[in-house]
């Protein structure tokens, strides 16, 4: 699953190496290491042998070495947003574009790229009839339903059914049935293309993702939820665990030797497994996804980063990362930013218009917010209240009583605020695409911009002494900035902040985390390559 971004309501590399930063600052140090992808989701073995994986908020299709696990860019942005890839009987491979609604296709690597059908948001899943080449997708999310689609793009695409609850990673059958799981059903079925009949193959999953045969007909199901790898008996419908692996597993593919590989999204990880024994041999991994927001503890001891595709604490000293929460295997909702209150934690996602409230201390959820309109960061006031910023509506809401069920405005006409923090002073502190740093008296709601002309200002932190860092994105850049007085001093450039955003996302794509130590120690979350960074005042 992927997060929907609200695209409607949004106008819409470099390298670590060569990094230019200020003198009394060392070199940025990655604190956790870098990773491939930005989560990964569909899989494919092409003709070639090539291990294929697609990245929606990556916007890209990547050449995976199997052996070795490096990664490349095989197709990139803008065209490169793949939820699924499959690959036809004459070698020719098809992806789905999630956000754009769009299904492409290229007949070989040197032909161009034709956009086959159009306008179905949420194209997930997709696969061809290797003995008549017809092309079916899915949609799932952001729509629900089953199309046989043109490869040539010349007819429109014919409705087979809808409403079916979630027909995710499916694959067509030697009899020429769709095999795949309902994601909202917590069943593997099978329907028929020429009128949608569908047939339940198998139950008792948490939330299947996706399914494929291998080449003796065996068809294999990974459950998201638990993590688990199975296989299913066509006749009877039963399961066996093949393997036990991590939750927020997305997508599966099966290459000519019968070789399982499976992606996982919370860890930018793809894994080979062998269906005989249950070996399980990891192939590229992370220990972030898509790093974003940050918050840092009052001692400085601990980072806590929404990651997207996960909630996960790093320590700061040791780099050590611990999951509090993953997709699909717990009720995170795709975090992009955190908030620390006294003794809570503030969870945003503008993908699904959340806010969520977790306890500091048991890590126990005590409110999910529904509604909120692209919702961005969120600071808790001195009396326990909630404030909330939403990108969409360009307001800050004000949150209370026991629920949070109290809503009210406390500021509007922002220019879509990313970012937010609570000052030293009690006062409010925000980023706006639009270039402000921005001031909000919580008492009153009055606005005032303190610093303009910034270039896609992101993440936000307030040092010691009353001064902003500011992840300048747009320039690739962290700046210091004195409130009192506007200046802006530029503390590290060049660096791996900026990654443009894709069709579908918000213009900042993938905001910038940015947090600040007592002793200067700044952290940053890198868009570009998903590590998680320090810069030390030397």
């Amino acid at each position: 699953m992927k997060p929907s971004f609200q695209a409607a309501a949004f106008a819409s590399l470099v390298s670590l190496c060569g990094a230019v930063f200020a003198t009394e600052y060392s070199a940025p140090e990655a604190l956790v290491a870098p990773s491939s992808f930005k989560g990964v989701h569909g899989l494919a073995v092409d003709k070639q042998g090539r291990l294929l994986a697609g990245s929606v908020v990556g916007n890209s299709i990547y050449q995976v070495d199997i052996d070795s696990g490096e990664t490349s860019v095989f197709i990139g942005p803008d065209q490169g947003q793949a939820d699924d890839i499959a690959i036809g009987p004459k070698g020719e491979m098809a992806w789905t574009g999630f956000y754009a609604g769009q299904l492409l296709i290229r007949d070989n690597d040197d032909a161009p790229i034709r956009v086959v059908a159009t306008d179905l948001p949420g194209m997930n899943s997709l696969d061809f009839n290797d003995e008549t080449g017809q092309l079916y997708a899915s949609q799932v999310f952001l729509g629900d339903a089953l199309w046989e689609i043109d490869p040539t793009g010349s007819e429109a695409p014919r409705l087979i059914a809808k409403d079916l609850g979630g027909f995710n990673g499916f694959e067509v059958g030697s009899d020429g049935w769709l095999y795949g799981p309902l994601w909202l059903k917590g069943e593997v079925v099978r329907i028929n293309p020429a009128d949608g009949q569908i047939q339940t193959v198998a139950t008792g999953f948490g939330t299947p993702a996706a399914a494929n045969f291998d080449s003796k007909g065996n068809l294999y199901a990974i459950d998201t939820l638990s993590g688990l790898l199975k296989r299913i008996n066509l006749s009877s419908g039963e399961t066996t665990n093949i393997a036990q692996l991590s939750s927020s597993l997305d997508n599966l593919a099966i290459d000519s030797q019968d070789r399982i590989f499976v992606s996982n999204m919370a860890d930018n990880s793809i894994q080979e497994v062998n269906p005989a024994t249950g070996k399980v041999r990891l192939i590229t991994g992370g220990k972030l996804a898509v790093p974003a927001g940050l918050a840092l503890t009052e001692d400085g001891a601990d980072l806590y980063v929404a990651d997207v595709f996960a909630f996960r604490k790093v320590d700061t000293t040791s780099g050590e990362v611990t999951d509090l929460r993953r997709a699909h295997g717990s009720d995170a909702e795709y975090p992009i930013s955190v908030g620390l209150g006294k003794e809570r934690l503030l969870l945003t996602s503008f993908s699904t218009g959340t806010l969520h409230v977790i306890d500091r201390q048991d890590n126990k959820t005590l409110h999910m917010i529904h509604g909120l309109k692209a919702p961005s960061g969120a600071v808790e006031l001195s009396n326990g209240d909630i404030v909330v910023s939403e990108m969409e509506s360009g307001k800050l809401l004000r949150l209370s009583g026991g629920s949070l069920d109290q809503q009210q405005v406390l500021s509007e006409g922002l220019q879509g605020p990313v970012q937010m923090i609570l000052g030293h002073d009690g006062m409010i502190y925000l980023t706006e695409i639009a270039g402000f740093l921005t001031r909000v008296d919580p008492a009153t709601g009055k606005l005032e911009r303190l610093v303009s002309d910034l270039q896609l200002p992101e993440g936000l932190s307030e040092t010691a002494d009353g001064k902003f860092v500011v992840a300048e994105s747009a320039a690739h850049r962290l700046l210091l900035v004195d409130p009192a007085t506007g200046t802006k001093s530029v503390l590290a450039s060049e660096l791996p902040i900026g990654f443009p955003a894709g069709p579908g996302m918000p213009p900042t794509g993938i905001p910038t985390g940015v947090a600040v130590a007592a002793d200067g120690t700044i952290f940053f979350s890198s868009d570009i390559d998903n590590g998680l960074y320090r810069l030390q005042p030397e």
